[in-house]
């Protein structure tokens, strides 16, 4: 395969927007690519999550914070819309996303996947593609009890040791979520590591992506 870079002027740093829509979202999803991307380029970091509160908004603040680690510059936004019911409060859902180009002019967006099982996550999707409608946009994967998994055609190769400290940082910040059966680091690495084999990665390990459009 033939990778691909980001072709940023020189003098400028590469600003990437991160939209979740519930707390640990962006990190299962995309959370390596964003730490690799780091290390890559001089980068700027918008990480928003639109549906935490109480002790999930704490989780979320911890977590991100730990995450942009390594960018050159940080904003990070969580919102309190009600879990499971964006579909429900598109209205207010949808100005909020639109008021995001107020303060972000991002080169790339991680958003959720277009055909994702949770309806939070698919409205998300829809109004990253109505109000980013001049970016690189990838969708990252959510593994959950739905299913729903795809074939995605983009890939960031990971190391092990990337791999390591994604996991043990999710598994360090969401301890509300270490009840629920799928949530577990046997989950992550099995992900991980069936994407590794789909773009043979060095490592055996990597997060996926969709990338629907893209100008060569």
């Amino acid at each position: 395969m033939l990778p691909i870079r980001f072709d940023i002027p020189r003098g400028r740093r590469l600003k990437v927007l991160c939209l979740g829509a519930h707390s640990d979202d962006i990190e299962i999803g995309c959370g390596g690519s964003v730490r690799r991307l780091a290390r890559d380029y001089e980068l700027d970091v918008t990480w928003v999550v639109l549906g935490a509160s109480g002790e999930r908004r704490q989780e979320a603040e911890s977590s991100a914070a730990d995450f942009v680690q390594g960018a050159a510059a940080t904003r990070i936004e969580i919102e309190g819309f009600r879990n499971s019911f964006f579909p429900y409060n598109g209205e207010a859902v949808k100005e909020y996303v639109e008021s995001i180009k107020s303060f972000c002019s991002p080169d790339v967006v991680f958003s959720h996947y277009r055909h994702d099982l949770h309806q939070d996550h698919r409205v998300i999707s829809e109004l990253t593609w109505n109000a980013f409608r001049n970016h690189v946009i990838l969708e990252y994967e959510i593994p959950k009890y739905d299913g729903g998994l795809g074939s995605p055609n983009a890939f960031f190769p990971l190391s092990r040791e990337d791999c390591d400290e994604k996991i043990h940082l999710i598994m360090k910040h969401f301890a509300s979520q270490r009840p629920r059966a799928w949530f577990t680091a046997d989950t992550f690495w099995a992900l991980l590591r069936l994407r590794g084999i789909e773009c043979n990665s060095e490592s055996g390990f990597a997060e996926a992506h969709y990338l629907r459009k893209a100008v060569f």
